[in-house]
């Protein structure tokens, strides 16, 4: 199986914290791929929002993605688009 992987600078001013940890979960649960986050030697599972939360990437920092399965070119680069514009996936009108 090929692995994905890419490089993706965090832009959300306060880092992955909860807001954008739960805006990755909802994303990446909607492709058939494993797609893992890799930052300091730690690495988050990007389907489980407290392992997202738990990798502690701040504003600027540089996280690795890695993808497997049939959406993972896919996932990966949604995943990287929504960490690299800062988006939060509000819902709430905000």
């Amino acid at each position: 199986m090929t692995t994905i992987v890419r490089q993706a600078t965090v832009a959300i001013a306060d880092g992955i914290h909860a807001r954008p940890s739960h805006a990755i979960v909802d994303l990446a649960v909607d492709f058939d791929a494993s797609v893992h986050l890799h930052f300091d030697g730690r690495s988050a599972d990007s389907k489980s929002i407290l392992s997202v939360m738990t990798l502690g990437a701040p504003f600027g920092a540089v996280v690795e993605l890695h993808g497997e399965g049939a959406d993972a070119e896919l996932a990966v680069s949604a995943i990287a688009d929504l960490i690299e514009n800062g988006r939060e996936g509000e819902t709430d009108g905000n």
